[in-house]
């Protein structure tokens, strides 16, 4: 099909090896490792006896339970004591486990023989397993190749009572994805739930009763879905806490929040027309990541708990606060202010002037931000340097005078515009206490040399310094990141993961 296409099928396979890498790294790791051990020890005085079989079969399949498939499997020939245990205790199934290498880690290639004899497994253990199933992570197969044998995957997980489900197809070629099969809404059991490169089923004309009532993490990756569809979900869902978008998503959405539940919404490397916070009234997170749209409009309608945002592209992305869009020049009144915002992530290009020049304005609709993070997008242009004296006569800016006490600068080049702005917020903040410099990759010649240029923006400083603790690194990435979901969920702060290569922090 490639070759008919005038395309190269090792090229197609290379590219979605390469979005399958970004999946993989995104998604939550299972419950189970082989890196594992079970150690059974025995008493030194008592002739090697077995004490492990004498716990209760509760505690037994606990054990069980938290090993892999293989292992778990075999503990029922262990003894007639042991016989019933595996068949009892919630099963846990990661076909990555049931490759021949047995890794933990998602492999980006599986050879189509490897991938049968994984699925003629999961067939054999999810008829065969009673349940409760705890966890099934199915990620290593060609599932558009047996849709047949994947519907009867669903219905044995639905009927077993599943909790969290992972499946991840390996679609080839990438443009001809399978409709999930209506199944996966009879899964009322269901507290995780992430979809790889599926379409998505149309949800018009499904029953009233269709719903997830425990679902509280769902993870859609490179899925075809139509917005009426994701409204579906969202209204179906009453206590989803977590929604996170990996990967382009097809047709270009315009996302609406309507939430009453949800309070973190990630969204890395997809294609999204706009996102709407229409009423989303617990939502604390929204969390953007190498947005793939040239243009993207983010609406803070009914959000009033939100204390997290970013990154937001200065230039590219489009704020609306209310019904008022925030340009340079905007006026800013109470209803373009969003004053429970705390954390907040920018990426500028300080080397585009009107970009850079939309930074006061910006800043002065999140007048209560805490931690304030400046990532430096490099560019080929340059249409002016902005200097001190800019930023001094934009006006004063609330947040920075007289709340951040924490500023992150990453992907630092020392560019001039880059130090007249970090220049007037070491001279600016009265409440800073801590400020971190993050050299971009390859621009720093020493270690002593790139402290010497940061600690040359506190020379001369107006007023009495206050008490701020300086860091100074180097970037470990050239460029991009993958980003894990797990890193934005855990409810601290993911811009604070400073990449840093061997020797990479120095000393201040």
């Amino acid at each position: 099909m490639a070759r008919g296409r005038g395309m190269d099928p090792q090229e197609k396979e290379e590219l979605i090896e390469r979005i399958l890498s970004y999946i993989h790294n995104a998604i939550p790791d299972p419950p189970v490792s082989v890196d594992g051990d079970l150690c059974i020890l025995f008493d030194a005085d008592g002739g090697g006896v077995d004490r492990l079989s004498r716990l209760p079969d509760a505690l037994l399949g606990n054990i069980v339970t938290r090993l892999p498939i293989k292992d778990a499997a075999r503990t029922a020939s262990l003894s007639r004591r042991w016989r019933p245990i595996w068949r009892s205790a919630p099963l846990v199934l990661v076909d990555a486990h049931l490759l021949p290498a047995g890794d933990d880690e998602i492999p980006d290639h599986v050879e189509r023989a490897d991938s049968n004899s994984v699925a003629a497994a999961v067939s054999s253990i999810l008829a065969v397993h009673p349940g409760p199933i705890r966890c099934a992570h199915l990620t290593c197969c060609y599932m558009n190749e047996f849709p047949g044998q994947v519907a009867r995957w669903l219905q044995h997980l639905a009927v077993k009572g599943v909790e969290e489900l992972f499946l991840i197809n390996r679609p080839w070629p990438l443009d001809i994805m399978k409709h999930m099969p209506t199944t996966i809404f009879s899964m009322a059991t269901l507290t995780r739930l992430y979809l790889g490169f599926w379409r998505f089923p149309d949800t018009r004309g499904f029953p009233r009763g269709a719903a997830f009532p425990y679902l509280r993490e769902l993870g859609l990756c490179s899925v075809i879905i139509e917005p009426r569809d994701i409204d579906f979900i969202l209204d179906r869902s009453p206590v989803l806490d977590m929604l996170n978008l990996e990967g382009r998503m097809v047709p270009l959405l315009p996302l609406r929040l309507v939430s009453q539940s949800l309070r973190c919404v990630q969204i890395h490397a997809s294609k999204l027309v706009s996102i709407t916070m229409v009423h989303a009234p617990r939502l604390e997170r929204l969390i953007i990541s190498n947005s793939l749209e040239p243009k993207m409009k983010i609406k803070i309608g009914h959000a009033p708990a939100l204390s997290m945002f970013g990154y937001f592209e200065l230039g590219k992305d489009v704020l609306q606060v209310g019904n008022t869009i925030i340009k340079a020049g905007t006026p800013v009144t109470p209803t373009t202010m969003v004053a429970s915002v705390k954390i907040l992530a920018l990426t500028v290009r300080f080397g585009i002037r009107n970009d850079a020049k939309m930074l006061p304005n910006f800043l002065r609709c999140f007048p209560n931000l805490d931690i304030l993070h400046i990532h430096s997008k490099k560019t080929a242009e340059s249409t002016g340097r902005l200097n001190l004296k800019f930023w001094y006569e934009s006006g004063a800016i609330e947040c920075i005078q007289s709340h951040v006490t924490m500023m992150a600068f990453h992907d630092f080049r020392g560019e001039r515009s880059e130090l007249s702005f970090l220049k007037f917020v070491v001279e600016s903040a009265q409440k800073l206490e801590v400020l971190v410099v993050q050299f971009a990759n390859g621009c720093v010649n020493s270690g002593p040399e790139a402290v010497a240029q940061v600690k040359s923006l506190f020379a001369g400083k107006r007023g009495a310094p206050p008490p701020c603790s300086l860091l100074v690194l180097e970037n470990k990435l050239s460029e991009g990141e993958f980003w894990d979901f797990e890193r934005g969920s855990d409810y601290s702060n993911p811009f604070a993961l400073f990449q840093c290569k061997g020797g990479g922090q120095f000393s201040v």
